[in-house]
């Protein structure tokens, strides 16, 4: 007599084929783009300063690998120390904004404008404010926009109130504050973990960005820059190599978060 199978038994085999063939695709579409862009760049003689080979950078990387690292550790902090700022103002001034009118009359406008407010902007004004020996500025750039699409996020979440939960809060003589612990906060997370995904890779190329207008040159935005103006190309494409890799760190970070929070809150 033959044991039945769990589901747990079929759904195993079924998830790893269908992990696999989901990754192996972009896989080989990366390696075969590199293998065209060596022969390209190689056929056609393609000037180091329009775009290196890939060996190039290749054997770059291999020569700069403790300097990348260090150099995206100090990126990645500023870009984390950041998003967490953010994600916590975004989300008390959309807490405040869904309980007050008021309030979100004051603190919409200024949000909104403050998304249209280019970096190129911010990171010399903070520069000059807090001084160029310190990373508060860059820190400050990638608070303000990590901000703006976690506040949108759960401003949208937390006015998404079920009628029945609002007569239920309403019956129980709810305060203002019961009804955002409650009901709000908690019918509003799938929102804002999506609001904190889309701003994680953000707060990467804010990080980035603000490294370029000046202050310490200790990140990876500053060491592009170097390079490139002493003309070591590969060394630089290098350095873009290494903001891609962080930036989808911290992609997967967020996505993971994302999942961990909305575990179990299916429609």
């Amino acid at each position: 007599m033959t044991a039945p199978l769990s589901e747990s038994g079929l759904r195993g085999p079924a998830l790893n084929i269908t992990g696999v063939a989901a990754v192996w695709p972009p896989v080989v579409l990366g390696i075969a783009a590199l293998v065209l862009w060596e022969v390209v760049v190689r056929a056609l003689g393609v000037p180091a300063f329009l775009l290196p080979a890939p060996s190039a950078i290749g054997a770059q990387i291999g020569a700069n690998l403790p300097v990348l690292v260090s150099t995206a550790g100090v990126t990645g902090w500023n870009a984390l120390v950041g998003l967490v700022a953010g994600f916590l103002l975004g989300v008390v001034l959309a807490v405040l904004a869904a309980s007050s009118r008021l309030v979100a009359e004051l603190t919409m406008p200024v949000v909104l404008a403050a998304s249209a407010i280019p970096i190129v902007a911010l990171a010399p004004i903070f520069t000059t404010m807090f001084g160029s020996t310190t990373e508060i500025p860059r820190r400050l750039v990638v608070t303000v926009v990590v901000t703006v699409p976690v506040f949108v996020a759960a401003v949208r979440g937390l006015r998404q109130v079920r009628p029945v939960h609002a007569e239920l809060m309403t019956s129980l003589a709810a305060t203002p504050w019961q009804r955002a612990r409650f009901v709000r906060i908690p019918g509003a997370v799938p929102f804002i973990m999506t609001g904190l995904r889309l701003a994680a890779p953000a707060a990467v190329i804010a990080s980035l960005v603000a490294e370029y207008f000046g202050g310490l040159q200790n990140g990876l935005g500053s060491r592009i820059t170097s390079a490139a103006a002493n003309t070591a190309y590969a060394r630089a494409w290098a350095f873009v190599a290494a903001s891609v890799v962080l930036g989808l760190l911290f992609h997967l970070a967020g996505t993971l978060v994302e999942r961990l929070a909305t575990r179990g809150r299916t429609a």
